[in-house]
């Protein structure tokens, strides 16, 4: 069938539940929580205190229900089928795109979103296509010392393959990117890709500088917006994103899916990633040719259900108000900064922006605790219902940069609180009396 026929399908049919919590002006986090099935689960007589959500973050019951939905009463194949369920199933599938469009500003979002299973491969898809077809020895791509390995890897391999130079925008005391020589650094740029807001500082970058920049220098502009789009607003078009990636398991979503923005002119130039199925307008003993984008990158059966939940993720999220849970977010990260270091002073160093050495700050609070390790701090907390991450959090060299070779990680979302915050600290101190 062909896929043009779906590229103005309207948002509509099948909505998804909306939030049980009457938000008003300033989040409520107990009615928040009692969407949120897995918070209120049993484990040693006690609920969870779950403080991971910068790895993965927690499902609404508004999610869940709307994938068994699909599975119960709509599954099928989409963009082939002609049968009643066929075409509700790519309906759905298709206002879901419109949706991943929408959260994040993009003026054309049937022609600019392409599905991926993560924010992973769609920084990979852009280095495979457009990045061979437009990158060859010499070429500078600018990236910063705070990337998550997401948006190091693929440069990394692509530097290797074809001899492009990759530079680094260097971090500054304050644990935000100093831009102070970004001119002199771009020069000669062909791509800058930088993270929206670090995983493990919480720091959040000056996109419109960088893009500003970029324009000046005749770069494209990569955007790794996984740890900023579940938590603020976005607007790809005022910060003239050429690509802009983000995943669905970080912002209330199900896992296997992640969302590339890319300019429409962009998409149409770039080769096709994967072959097979679904991407393809013919096929010949002697050769192929593609189908219209997105599909052209949407290779196979595509994430049906994965999509419809990440649907139902956008609209709960937008019901609730990303403004609010902004605010909510740098409210109690301001609140576990000033107790973590006020209760346990020299014993506890973290690592990012202070509050107000930033106009803005992630609800991530890394930090090492006295001379313990971090994988030790974690599992103590867990004795104690409290979920962190520690690790290195995929950011090695920014671990070389901070002199350390792992952290402990708290993250923040819309149903954590104060009591979240004392949970972790209770916990913490437990940890000091174990390793005294």
């Amino acid at each position: 069938m062909d896929n043009n026929n779906y590229a103005h399908v309207a948002v509509k049919g099948n909505e998804a539940p909306k939030p049980t919590a009457n938000v008003g002006e300033h989040i409520d986090t107990d009615k928040i929580k009692e969407d949120f099935p897995i918070l209120s689960r049993d484990q040693n007589g006690e609920r969870i205190y779950y403080l991971d959500s910068a790895s993965s973050s927690q499902k609404p019951i508004q999610v869940i229900q709307a994938m068994g939905n699909y599975y119960a009463s709509t599954h099928a194949n989409v963009h082939r089928g002609v049968y009643t369920i066929a075409e509700e199933a790519t309906r759905l599938y298709e206002n879901a795109r419109i949706a991943a469009g929408r959260l994040i500003g993009a003026a054309h979002p049937e022609r600019e979103i392409v599905f991926t299973k993560n924010v992973t491969e769609a920084i990979n898809l852009v280095a495979y296509t457009w990045g061979r077809a437009n990158l060859s020895r010499g070429d500078v791509v600018l990236l910063s010392e705070i990337e998550h390995h997401a948006n190091f890897v693929p440069w990394l391999m692509l530097a290797e393959e074809k001899g492009v130079e990759l530079r680094y925008i260097p971090m500054d005391k304050t644990y935000n990117l100093d831009l102070s020589n970004l001119v002199q650094l771009s020069a000669g740029a062909k791509l800058i890709a930088v993270t929206a807001a670090s995983n493990v500082l919480g720091s959040i970058t000056d996109i419109s500088k960088i893009s500003d920049v970029a324009k000046q220098v005749g770069a494209r502009l990569l955007v790794d917006g996984a740890q900023f789009v579940p938590h603020r607003l976005t607007d790809v078009k005022s910060i003239d994103a050429d690509f802009y990636g983000y995943t669905g398991h970080k912002l209330l979503g199900p896992t296997g899916i992640g969302i590339l923005y890319a300019k429409q002119e962009l998409l149409e130039e770039m080769p096709p990633f994967l072959g097979g199925g679904e991407m393809i307008a013919d096929v010949r003993l002697d050769g192929f040719s593609t189908t219209d984008i997105p599909w052209k990158f949407e290779a196979g059966t595509p994430p049906i259900a994965e999509a419809i939940g990440l649907h139902a993720a956008i609209d709960y999220l937008e019901q609730v108000g990303l403004d609010k849970i902004a605010a909510h977010e740098k409210s109690l990260t301001v609140y576990a900064i000033g107790a973590l270091t006020d209760h346990f002073g020299k014993d506890i160093t973290i690592f990012g922006p202070e509050p107000s050495d930033s106009k803005d700050r992630a609800g991530v609070v890394s930090f090492k605790f006295a001379d313990i390790h971090p994988h030790d701090v974690a599992q103590v907390l867990n004795e104690y219902n409290v979920c962190v991450r520690a690790g290195h959090h995929c950011a090695k060299p920014l671990m070389r940069c901070l002199h350390v070779p792992a952290t402990t990680r708290a993250s923040f979302y819309l149903y954590n609180d104060e009591e979240d915050v004392n949970a972790l600290i209770h916990a913490l101190e437990q940890v000091k009396k174990m390793f005294g």
